[in-house]
């Protein structure tokens, strides 16, 4: 189906949503026809923002608006919905486009595999009622439905479109780019080099596929890295809960702009307790790179004056790999929590993999080398004199030949 026709059927004016690589069709139409327009088409933080958006829109024109998202996004949109849409409480209508990863029967990453299980049923849970929109739907029976549908917003209720794999098209193309000369996975590369054998705790999206393959390119071990697949936002705040039970390993946490915006009441948690052993890594294109390209609001913001404003001691912005390497460095013997933000490139290589070993192998291999790493580093910053650290270091270098 043809994203102009479904658009012209739903009749809305207003969009607002978190890009989705199912929905990628949709989010290139809205960027050719209206790019970033307050008065059309915003891209919010997250999808409970969108909503609570929405209903603001609503409130001030009684018109009813457009949330577009993955449905990795219903997490987020569950509170607003239950609590400020609801036609118990305000009544608000709103048409929800839900891109469907991990449709039952199609093949799709360990991450949405259970979240396309339920998105149907926690759609109807919340009180939404669900149409499905397959390659094979016409556009009459959109048309059907949406009338049905229009009886149910009037009602105070909300609808959602559920789109399948290739359900949707346009001929419209969007070319994403911006200034910024450094690549990500070199950036990455840069990271694994000084961090050495500290974990590794990295973003959803193609940042953790090319930490994964820069270890598979440099022959090293996964165990270093967990890899944040889904949660979207929260990579930051599973470093954290690392770096507060681990006080004496350093602990490095690759983040990206659009998870820093998805979840930024984070970086205050973060700040307020200053873990001492974590640097906080922005990779910051300014961009949805990993689902298609869409702009986020990270290259309009100061990050640097954020995190000092949450409490991080330290924080800087680099753009050249001279300093990247320099802020690295010195992160790495710094005894505060430290904030690194990245300029990047948007792009990717056109053969990047992903990761070969299953999420539950993945966070059995981290906890177990943290564990040991952890036990063994406690030993060495416990002694007291040179000649019995010098005796540690030997024995545990004995004991673990691999950690050197």
């Amino acid at each position: 189906m043809k994203v102009e026709k479904l658009l012209e059927i739903i009749g809305a004016d207003f969009y607002t949503g978190v890009p989705d690589s199912q929905l990628k069709a949709l989010c290139n139409y809205l960027m050719g026809t209206y790019g970033i327009d307050p008065k059309h088409h915003v891209i919010a933080a997250n999808e409970g923002n969108c909503t609570a958006l929405a209903a603001g829109y609503h409130l001030a024109t009684g018109k009813v608006p457009v949330v577009y998202m993955q449905n990795s996004g219903e997490g987020n949109i569950i509170n607003p919905v239950a609590s400020l849409l609801n036609d118990k409480v305000y009544a608000i209508p709103v048409v929800f486009i839900v891109g469907w990863r991990g449709e039952p029967g199609i093949h799709d990453e360990p991450q949405h595999i259970y979240q396309g299980e339920v998105t149907v049923k926690l759609l109807e849970d919340m009180g939404i009622k669900p149409f499905i929109i397959t390659k094979d739907t016409t556009d009459d029976e959109v048309a059907s439905v949406m009338q049905e549908f229009r009886d149910i917003l009037a009602t105070g209720k909300d609808v959602a479109f559920v789109i399948g794999k290739g359900a949707l098209s346009t001929d419209v193309t969007v070319e994403y780019k911006n200034d910024n000369k450094m690549v990500r996975e070199e950036i990455i590369q840069h990271i694994v080099k000084v961090s050495g054998e500290d974990p590794i705790v990295s973003t959803t999206g193609k940042a953790s596929r090319e930490l994964f393959e820069t270890r598979v390119t440099n022959n090293q071990s996964h165990k270093y890295d967990f890899l944040t697949v889904g949660s979207m936002g929260h990579s930051s705040s599973i470093a954290l809960g690392v770096a507060i039970n681990k006080p004496n390993t350093k602990i490095w946490c690759i983040d990206g702009d659009g998870a820093v915006l998805m979840h930024m009441g984070s970086m205050a948690v973060l700040g307020a307790n200053s873990p001492k052993n974590m640097v906080h890594i922005v990779i910051n294109n300014g961009a949805h790179e990993t689902v298609g390209g869409m702009p986020t609001v990270a290259s309009k913001i100061d990050l640097v004056g954020i995190a000092k404003a949450c409490g991080y001691p330290y924080a800087v912005c680099v753009d050249t790999f001279e300093a990247l390497d320099r802020e690295l460095e010195a992160a790495k013997e710094r005894d505060e929590l430290s904030l690194i933000e990245i300029k990047c490139s948007i792009g990717a290589r056109e053969d990047l993999g992903r990761p070969t070993t299953t999420a539950i192998e993945n966070k059995e291999r981290f906890m177990e080398y943290i564990k040991i790493f952890w036990m063994h580093m406690t030993e060495i910053v416990g002694c007291a004199f040179p000649q019995l650290l010098l005796c540690k270091l030997t024995k545990f270098h004995k004991r673990f030949p691999f950690f050197w």
